[in-house]
């Protein structure tokens, strides 16, 4: 009898081992393929029938047949090879999977029953090949070697690690989370897991292939056939979950992931970042070499069963292994859920005869894509089962539309879109089954359509969580020294390579930053505009300069164009403030300067034009001591006094000094000695805003509406602040000073003989603008008596002293007529 003829094609990933595979099975006129993952099955078959015609090639697995009538290349997941083709070629891929605890009774399954009349090809680690020379057959051994180094990079933080670097985790939620870090830090990555559809993992690895981002995050998965450009591979973890308990990886599964890292002739390399612990060098040398510890034993699970009843069917199940390499399995989720159901009492009705125990042991073979769901999975098979327990036989159109509509919306985040998704492809499996749905083609095709449509959505929500789309551009680029296209719009957007980064504010570019952006963030997005901002800018400062049109507004800032591009600061005194740019760093240090010296020139010019009686004030060169005297009080006090404060310095005053005084503009009032000019608007604005910039306070108080001369407000406290604003305080009352020396020489004028009862005039209560009550309440806190005869108001300076002579000579300042002689009133 001919031995079968085995070839065994051994090696690390990356060796071309299933390219080898699929060249020889297209030079057999039948084969098959069956694959650890049903992305890779689907993978190769769309490579397959780009090289025969489609209706040659067929793909089965769990979730997705196509069969053509007159198929030749079947390319499988290993559970869905059907076991009763006599083919010329069969090759199992990813062989070492004999010894994985969840799977490997189904690749041995395969690796002992599974022949091709002509070939049969195992491909995978060198760590199985002591197993396979213990099979039947003719056995040849074709080592595939590495065409590139493997090195070990030791550890890195995620900050620093290179592009085209996969990053290795081993749970969802470690997988979102890298993602998220790299998506902050680096712009983006994506995603391949076992558990994506195929088509949001190929869209996924598309976004990495094509350049988009430059850094993925893996499971496992990533392990086993799956060829990208990757040049580095790093682990955040060496631990994962079996399905039983968390156990540390393997050197063989390492070996298997880091061996991502490098294509054909190039070297790649592995590390560890995060809290991962450190390999020691005794198996960094074993990585590097691909020196593993051997299979010695395979999982085996009996699969010729008995279903002659309930009893012989588990006594089957717990059949053990003949051949001393082979061990039975753990229990699987598949044999735990039959003995939950032969022991469950709603199963009674149902006569359990060989046929029904069969179908039973085929439900309890739905996967549970779903997981996390406790009960969830049993609920699933109960209900396929009982519906194709029925006199039916089969899972009706109403429940399926029932089943599918829950599950047809795409709002949500990632998580709610991955679990209507697992839920999908549990019924796109069932009506996958041969007879098991009414219509099978319509829900065949309606479940493919939801996954793809949910898929697509997934892809998107993946996207928009963990790409970066702009961040991922600079990023590249400025990693690889490209040059940017960067757009500066009409409305002041900067845009670089499509993407928006923010807008120039004045002199400013405010970036477009999103929450919880880093300082690597805002350095990528200025280093990427600073070609094309640059330039800008120093344009701007020259149309500043040349235009001269700039505004300092009440916030002590300097505005152009709307945008503020300085600030005052207190500088030696209120007169003298300091100058402070608001421009960005991307403005160069000349151009910061030409601005300085501008802005300083304007500002200096303002203050000599606007406050000219002030600053002349200032610069009187004058040698008489009460002239000096008087004008550092009003100069110190911003040009405006109380004339009683400063009484001794006027009783020196000749007329003289006087007359140097009112040249520049100085007033000698009833009540103030104050510079006149001063009182105008524009003074008033800019002298007090100057004033607020020196003293650091009262930034909430703002002069009085211009054209009011007379308030009643009893909620103005500050009347040091309304002095200075030109208003004097009677109780409640605030009188513009200039105003009140108007009334003041209006009194006088009414008086002509002196000391008589002065009669009010409409003109008095015009020129402030207020009631006759209020100005007889005004005039009662100006020390005047009110009285009132024949209809008619009339008042009189109050006085006290019985000797009017004595009492004239001392208080010569309080009495309006003996000032006369004081007064400027012109």
């Amino acid at each position: 009898m001919t031995k079968n003829k085995i070839t065994a094609v051994l090696g690390p990933t990356n060796t071309g081992k299933t390219h080898l595979a699929i060249e020889t099975m297209m030079s057999f006129d039948s084969g098959m393929i069956g694959f650890p993952l049903r992305l890779l099955a689907r993978e190769v078959y769309d490579k397959v029938i780009k090289k025969t015609s489609l209706d040659k090639v067929a793909l089965i697995t769990g979730e997705e047949k196509i069969i053509p009538t007159n198929a030749k290349y079947f390319l499988c997941t290993v559970e869905s090879m059907p076991i009763d083709k006599q083919l010329d070629f069969v090759a199992i891929d990813e062989i070492q999977m004999c010894a994985d605890h969840e799977r490997g009774h189904i690749f041995t399954d395969r690796l002992l029953n599974m022949r091709g009349e002509k070939l049969t090809m195992f491909m995978g680690s060198y760590t199985i090949k002591n197993i396979i020379s213990k099979l039947d057959g003719d056995i040849e051994f074709v080592n595939r070697n590495r065409l590139s180094n493997l090195t070990y990079a030791g550890h890195k933080k995620i900050s620093r690690i290179n592009r085209k670097t996969a990053i290795i985790a081993f749970s969802t939620e470690e997988v979102y989370a890298i993602a998220e870090l790299i998506r902050r830090q680096k712009g983006g990555a994506a995603i391949v897991m076992g558990s994506l559809s195929p088509k949001t993992r190929n869209a996924q690895v598309n976004l990495y292939q094509s350049g988009d981002v430059d850094f993925l995050v893996a499971t496992d998965a990533i392990g086993m056939g799956i060829n990208m450009d990757i040049d580095h591979v790093y682990f955040s973890n060496l631990k994962k979950f079996d399905g039983k308990k968390l156990r540390k990886l393997n050197l063989s599964e390492i070996g298997q992931i880091a061996g991502r890292a490098g294509r054909y002739l190039n070297d790649g390399n592995f590390g560890i970042t995060g809290q991962c612990k450190e390999i020691n060098n005794e198996e960094v040398e074993l990585l590097e070499n691909h020196k593993f510890e051997e299979i010695k034993t395979l999982f085996w699970r009996n699969s010729n069963l008995n279903f002659d009843n309930s009893s012989v069917l588990i006594k089957s199940l717990d059949e053990k292994p003949s051949r001393s390499w082979l061990r039975k399995i753990h229990e699987c989720i598949d044999e735990k859920a039959l003995k939950y159901f032969l022991r469950d009492k709603n199963l009674e009705k149902i006569e359990l005869n060989r046929e029904k125990l069969s179908l039973l042991w085929e439900c309890c073979q739905i996967p549970d894509f779903v997981k996390k769901t406790y009960g969830h999975h049993y609920e699933v098979i109960s209900s396929v089962f009982t519906y194709l327990s029925s006199h039916k036989a089969k899972i009706t159109d109403d429940y399926m539309r029932l089943k599918l509509i829950k599950l047809d919306k795409l709002e949500g985040n990632v998580d709610s879109l991955s679990n209507r998704i697992a839920n999908v492809r549990t019924w796109s499996y069932v009506s996958n089954k041969n007879n098991w749905v009414e219509n099978q083609n319509y829900w065949v095709e309606k479940t493919k359509l939801l996954e793809d449509k949910l898929s697509d959505r997934l892809h998107e929500e993946l996207s928009k969580t963990f790409i970066d789309k702009r961040a991922s551009v600079l990023a590249r680029g400025l990693k690889q020294d490209m040059e940017f296209n960067t757009k500066i719009l009409k409305n002041n957007e900067v845009m670089i390579d499509e993407q928006f980064i923010g807008r120039i504010n004045g002199l400013k570019l405010e970036l477009d930053l999103k929450k919880g952006a880093l300082e690597t963030d805002i350095k990528s997005l200025k280093k990427a505009a600073r070609q094309t901002i640059g330039p800008e800018l120093q344009k701007r400062v020259q149309a500043i300069i040349d235009s001269g049109s700039i505004e300092l507004h009440d916030d002590f800032k300097i505005y152009w164009n709307k945008s503020s591009i300085g600030r005052i600061t207190p500088g030696r005194d209120y007169l003298n403030p300091n100058l402070e740019l608001l421009v960005d760093d991307i403005l160069d240090t000349n151009q910061r300067q030409k601005l300085t010296n501008f802005l300083e020139i304007w500002l200096k010019n303002k203050i000599d034009t606007i406050l000219k009686s002030l600053i002349d004030l200032k610069n009187l060169k004058e040698k008489n001591s009460s002239v000096k005297a008087l004008s550092y009080q009003l100069y110190e006090n911003n040009g405006v006094l109380k004339r009683e404060n400063v009484t001794d310095y006027l009783k020196n005053l000749g007329q003289n000094e006087r007359k140097i005084l009112r040249d520049l503009g100085v007033k000698f009032g009833r009540y103030h000695v104050f510079l006149f000019k001063l009182i105008k608007p524009e003074a008033v604005l800019f002298r007090t805003l100057l004033w607020k910039n020196y003293h650091q306070k009262y930034f909430n108080l703002k002069p009085p509406t211009f054209g009011l001369n007379f308030l009643n407000d009893n909620k103005i406290k500050n009347k040091s602040f309304m002095l200075l604003c030109g208003f004097e305080k009677f109780e409640n009352f605030f009188i513009r000073i200039d105003i009140l020396e108007r009334l003041f020489v209006q009194i006088i004028n009414s008086n002509p003989e002196k000391n008589k009862e002065i009669k009010m005039k409409p003109e008095m209560l015009n020129l402030l603008g207020c009631s006759k009550d209020n100005f007889k309440n005004l005039l009662k806190n100006m020390n005047y008596i009110i009285i009132e005869k024949n209809n008619e108001i009339f008042f009189k300076y109050k006085r006290e002293m019985k000797n009017k002579k004595k009492f004239i000579k001392k208080n010569l300042k309080e009495n309006p007529f003996g000032i006369l002689k004081d007064l400027n009133l012109n």
